[in-house]
């Protein structure tokens, strides 16, 4: 597998005024993800949003679309479908699929952080259907199993 620094993100500029993914700091998992239009998200709904970018990412990795916790925690809203996976063979206009849980409309206008999108490489498994499998110690315990 590549280091980190062997791998490219390649970036389409789809609008003349998108601004390009970004990390805020050094050593950030997620790039900043912006909006390239204006939205008025009212509580309870949600909507699809721009960011005027195209991305080609390395064969192997897939991207994360995750929520902004300062937007979740300051006005409820989020990724609707977090985490949104974006995979390598995907050449169209990167979207984020926001959400008002809040109780008051949300103006997003361009230039605002919206999301994180964070690169992971994938790993691609052997299917073999069989009439058992091995039972642990945990089960078939699911939600809720551990107690609150």
């Amino acid at each position: 597998m590549k280091s980190n620094s062997d791998t490219t993100l390649r970036c389409k500029r789809l609008a003349a005024n998108a601004l390009a993914p970004s990390y805020a700091r050094e050593g950030d998992a997620g790039l900043d993800l912006y909006a390239n239009e204006s939205v008025c998200l009212e509580p309870g709904c949600y909507a699809l949003v721009k960011t005027g970018w195209a991305l080609a990412l390395p064969a192997g990795f897939e991207a994360q679309v995750r929520p902004r916790s300062g937007l979740a925690f300051k006005h409820g809203v989020t990724v609707l479908n977090a985490p949104g996976t974006i995979d390598a063979g995907y050449r169209g206009e990167l979207g984020v699929l926001l959400i008002n849980h809040g109780t008051a409309p949300f103006q997003i206008q361009p230039g605002m952080r919206i999301a994180q999108l964070v690169v992971a490489p994938v790993q691609h498994v052997k299917i073999e259907i069989v009439t058992e499998i091995d039972q642990t110690a945990r089960g078939t315990g699911g939600f809720g199993s551990t107690g609150v």
